[in-house]
């Protein structure tokens, strides 16, 4: 059956979250355009030219139809919804958004961010060389201290927050998992935040009682405790905006703090977030402070903090019976090599953890140790130190693939954040959390020659732009991005401006 051509002056509508009264409902719209995804690690990534998406009035994957033949006119678009999803009822409430007749654009999953601290935006940069310990206490506890202030606390945390969440949901990131402070209200602030602008997030209040070399920046145990409890109960019945028990890492946590938590975590079904195996002084200070645990994994493991809904961040330097403990426990590691590098950390044996321990790794920005903001940017970077530590090694096995960063950086957030049923691929039952990447975007570094561009459907091109995109782009190249089928970002639309 011969379906229709694009309808005259049918395009999106820009619809700021905030906008949206009670009574908005999306059109259901039909999304005709080159899809690339991974919706497996095995399979690698997956290329569809001219695929029609349907996305309904909740943002759910309606149906994915491959290699769909080019309808025509507009009883088409009625004939097509009835064919794969049933009548249309309102043709107002329908829209058909064609990019495929555009060789430069496709449509990729919205980017995961597994490890951010939100609060420490304003030290990006700052900090080179810095080793981890001397870092916090010299730079982030510092700057995490303020959001704690009266004076200044909310007017700070509008500031800071307002500028993270925009930034990274214009570079790509529908979903993030956020460290904010140790304060409730300025982390209730930024669950609103997530709502107004429309990104899916996590907030994770910083839970830590024990922080011997910064004390003036801690908090009783059953202060945390109760605030913790406090966060979980205003972030009840949020759309999008969740919250994830965070206790900052070990040695800054009481054994009492680590064990109330853990079972927090477990009564109220709450996903869990902290650091490991960072800094190879940061392991010998958690091997003095808990002496009775076999290893820095096994701290988490005997409190209850290690399970499927875990993200373990970094974990550069884990030994094998670590490794074996997280993969049984079924956690995720979140990788953050632009961080890892910038405070000289080390290079986390990545392609081990996932083709030998066969660990579920995403990707995280961890601003501010990391400076990029963009997943993408990360994405690279994963790539360029896993080649440095292959040259270090001499085993070529230990570097990444185009394939591998794809996979961490959208299905394996996915998997990691707890929402794999739902995000991370495009799939019927899925939300679509997507981004419209352009490689002709204006500003944009990337450049594309007629012989590059490909033709029936010519995988290694595809790939060869991918990889263009990949090291030579960056957030200009990312011109609409959606969460749940809303447009939140459309750098198309005349007049947009970064918030």
């Amino acid at each position: 059956m011969t379906y229709f051509e694009e309808p005259p002056g049918v395009e999106e509508t820009f619809e700021p979250q905030w906008n949206r009264g009670g009574s908005y409902r999306k059109p259901y719209t039909l999304y005709r355009a080159t899809f690339i995804h991974t919706p497996t690690f095995e399979t690698g990534i997956v290329i569809s030219p001219n695929c029609l998406v349907g996305v309904n009035s909740e943002g759910t994957i309606d149906f994915v139809r491959e290699e769909a033949s080019q309808p025509a006119g507009i009883d088409g678009i009625r004939l097509f919804k009835q064919e794969y999803t049933g009548p249309v009822q309102n043709l107002n409430h329908f829209k058909y958004v064609d990019y495929s007749k555009d060789c430069y654009k496709f449509i990729v999953p919205g980017f995961i961010d597994t490890h951010i601290h939100a609060s420490q935006y304003p030290n990006i940069g700052i900090g080179l060389g810095c080793p981890l310990l001397d870092w916090l206490n010299n730079y982030t506890f510092k700057l995490e201290k303020r959001f704690s202030d009266p004076k200044e606390q909310m007017e700070l945390a509008k500031l800071v927050y307002t500028k993270v969440i925009n930034r990274t949901l214009k570079a790509g990131t529908t979903c993030a998992s956020y460290f904010t402070t140790i304060d409730t209200k300025t982390s209730k602030l930024f669950a609103d935040l997530l709502l107004k602008y429309g990104q899916r997030g996590f907030v994770g209040k910083v839970c830590m009682d024990h922080n011997e070399e910064y004390p003036e920046y801690q908090e009783p145990k059953d202060k945390s405790l109760e605030a913790m409890k406090d966060l979980i109960g205003y972030c009840d019945g949020l759309t999008n905006v969740k919250p994830i028990i965070t206790p900052r890492f070990a040695p800054v946590c009481s054994s009492s703090l680590l064990k109330q938590l853990g079972q927090l975590a477990k009564d109220c079904k709450i996903p869990i977030q902290t650091h490991i195996s960072e800094n190879k002084d940061e392991i010998k200070l958690v091997e003095g402070l808990f002496p009775e645990c076999d290893n820095y994994a096994s701290v988490y493991k005997d409190h209850g903090l290690l399970g499927s809904s875990t993200i373990l961040a970094h974990a550069i330097h884990l030994s094998e019976k670590e490794c074996n403990v997280i993969k049984k426990e079924n956690c995720s590691l979140s990788h953050c090599p632009t961080s890892n590098s910038f405070i000289s950390s080390g290079e986390a044996p990545i392609h081990k953890y996932l083709y030998e321990n066969k660990i579920n790794v995403s990707l995280g920005t961890d601003l501010s140790g990391g400076y990029e903001q963009s997943i993408l940017g990360v994405m690279k970077h994963s790539i360029m130190v896993s080649h440095h530590l292959a040259m270090k090694t001499e085993k070529s096995k230990d570097k990444l693939s185009i394939h591998d960063v794809f996979y961490m950086a959208t299905r394996a957030g996915a998997i990691a954040v707890g929402l794999k049923d739902k995000l991370g691929s495009f799939e019927a039952g899925k939300q679509f959390d997507a981004q419209l990447i352009d490689l002709d975007a204006i500003g944009a570094n990337t450049d594309v020659f007629d012989w590059q561009i490909p033709k029936n459907n010519e995988k290694d091109k595809w790939l060869d732009l991918i990889s263009k995109w990949i090291f030579s782009g960056d957030d200009r190249n990312c011109v609409k991005v959606w969460v749940d089928g809303n447009l939140v970002v459309d750098k198309l639309r005349l007049g947009w401006v970064l918030v």
